[in-house]
């Protein structure tokens, strides 16, 4: 992708960082343990035509993760004729539409490389034009040679790019180093935190629904005890119907959690919903008693509860 299309947009994903900076090639120290060599070489492949290297990055990252799609089939939902290019946003809208949790990585050559050992192929968005200009470029980095301190990338109209870590990371930091992962829904992100893991999870209900139950599971599997992911798996469930599931979330997120307000009264909705009045007003007056900034709501509950109770 060339030219200035979305050089307003990305101005601001620039702020603060250090875009002109060479960062060498962590040391073992920095990185941790890991193969010196790494290369997934059954990632597609699909030469880039002017212009449309978004589309084409985006295949080859959905295809990795089991999601095949053309770069033809893919151009209408995220190329720009008007900017000649694709926008960030819309390769993130995308990869939701297809299923997929889409997930930004810290802008960290750490982040990267931790994403790399953990076999995930990464869409990075590069700034190529230097000293003559922007010239904004998708690509996808599939590996890297550690003794060589070099990364190899699907790029262009070129399967396998060998790229000097220094000079990579010039360009990539010039576009604010903006990548992603693109990964089915239980499989989790090596380099993620729980909290921007819900927020992408959330996203991704958004688009696909139930889509996102895994990926609100797998978060739980690997940090059993956060609350915004639980009371996010319970309400998933309740929004699907399926009572069950939500008491069953809302009440570990009790248990783990006793001062979540919240928690009580997503619970007492939930039991109040399945006809049981006594439980659901406890779990109520509960979450009253714990009080909170939506301690209106909470009451609203209660009083709603109460009332169905007395008739």
């Amino acid at each position: 992708m060339s030219g200035t299309g979305t050089r307003a947009w990305l101005a601001a994903a620039c702020l603060g960082l250090a875009a002109c900076s060479n960062v060498p090639f962590p040391s073992d120290e920095m990185a941790g343990e890991e193969l010196p060599r790494i290369e997934m070489a059954a990632v597609p492949f699909y030469p880039q035509e002017a212009y449309q290297c978004g589309p084409a990055a985006l295949a080859t990252v959905l295809g990795a993760a089991g999601v095949e799609r053309s770069p033809e089939a893919l151009r209408a939902a995220v190329y720009l004729p008007g900017r000649q290019g694709s926008l960030q946003v819309e390769l993130l809208a995308a990869t939701r539409r297809a299923g997929l949790l889409p997930y930004v990585l810290d802008p960290t050559p750490e982040a990267l490389l931790a994403e790399l050992r953990s076999g995930h192929p990464v869409l990075v968005l590069q700034d190529l034009g230097g000293a003559w200009g922007t010239r904004w470029h998708y690509a996808v980095v599939i590996g890297y040679d550690r003794p060589q301190g070099q990364l190899i990338l699907r790029s262009g109209v070129t399967e396998r790019l060998v790229e000097n870590f220094a000079s990579f990371d010039r360009s990539w930091a010039r576009a604010g180093r903006w990548a992603f992962v693109a990964l089915p829904p239980h499989h989790l992100p090596a380099s993620a935190t729980p909290d921007r893991l819900v927020a992408a999870a959330a996203g991704l209900e958004r688009v696909a629904g139930a889509a996102a139950l895994p990926a609100y599971a797998a978060v739980l599997e690997r940090w059993p005890s956060h609350l915004t992911a639980r009371l996010a798996l319970g309400n998933a469930s309740y929004w699907r119907h399926d009572l069950a599931a939500a008491e069953a979330a809302y009440r570990q997120a009790t248990i783990d959690h006793p001062d979540a307000a919240e928690a009580w009264n997503n619970l007492a909705q939930t039991l109040h919903e399945a006809g049981r009045p006594a439980e659901a007003l406890a779990a109520a007056e509960q979450a009253v008693r714990l009080g909170g900034p939506r301690q209106p709501l909470h009451e609203a509950t209660r009083a709603a509860i109460a009332g169905a109770a007395a008739h």
